[in-house]
């Protein structure tokens, strides 16, 4: 079992190779108009094995546009072609000498200022929940959903899905279902966050951000670690 300075390393080390992955999907132009979600899934799955040989994802790998935005992880809505003036997010969990990365980014195309401002919000939301968590040391699960639900709201969106993050660790990590809502950033967590699990390792988490406009039909998505880096 490696030391906590080696899991947080190399944590941090799946993460910035997945930052890298998705500089990568924006200056190449991946998410564009009239390709399939699928379609640009399999790309960005292409061009992760070929930056840094990764072929295995620990979860399963993401592209929505439109109203598919709006639709929680768990749902698996219908191929999407993009349009012109699309919203679309991109959610890929690449391994990396077996540590997990977790990340997520947002994309517009077109002029949109709807769309525009709930890309830029997001990671404003996530910047003020990391800040909130780091302010106190016990902090719940529960406590911290509750202050993504108000920072969301106080942007003038909501919250897209029933958790705003989940543990993150080795591969496989410990497991996360519904089932085990301590796993989550969510309203039934009662227990701090800053614990170790049943292995004695320190918890690391990801926080994820999924703000959605139902009236307008489409969301937003970022997501990456939330108590390192």
């Amino acid at each position: 079992m490696d030391g906590e300075s080696t899991r947080a390393a190399r944590l941090l080390g799946a993460q910035a190779r997945a930052a890298e992955l998705f500089a990568e999907i924006e200056s190449r132009g991946l998410v564009a108009r009239g390709e399939g979600e699928r379609a640009v899934s399999d790309r960005i799955r292409d061009l992760a094995n070929e930056l840094f040989g990764t072929t295995r994802h620990w979860h399963k790998r993401i592209v929505r546009s439109g109203p598919n935005t709006l639709v929680p992880y768990k749902e698996n809505p219908p191929d999407r072609v993009i349009g012109a003036d699309d919203i679309v997010f991109a959610d890929f969990g690449p391994i990396f000498e077996e540590y997990e990365a977790d990340f997520g980014r947002t994309f517009v195309l077109g002029e949109d200022p709807v769309k525009r401002r709930l890309r830029d919000d997001l990671p404003e939301v996530f910047a003020a929940g990391r800040r909130f968590f780091e302010s106190d040391p016990d902090i719940t699960g529960k406590r911290l959903y509750a202050e993504v639900e108000r920072l969301a709201a106080d942007a003038g969106w909501e919250l897209g899905g029933w958790h705003a993050g989940h543990l993150v660790g080795e591969f496989p990590h410990e497991t996360i279902d519904g089932a085990d809502v301590e796993s989550y950033i969510a309203p039934g967590n009662d227990t701090p966050l800053r614990r170790t699990d049943k292995a004695g390792r320190r918890c690391h988490w990801i926080l994820e951000i999924h703000l959605v406009d139902r009236a307008r039909g489409f969301g937003g998505f970022y997501e990456e670690l939330l108590d390192l880096g």
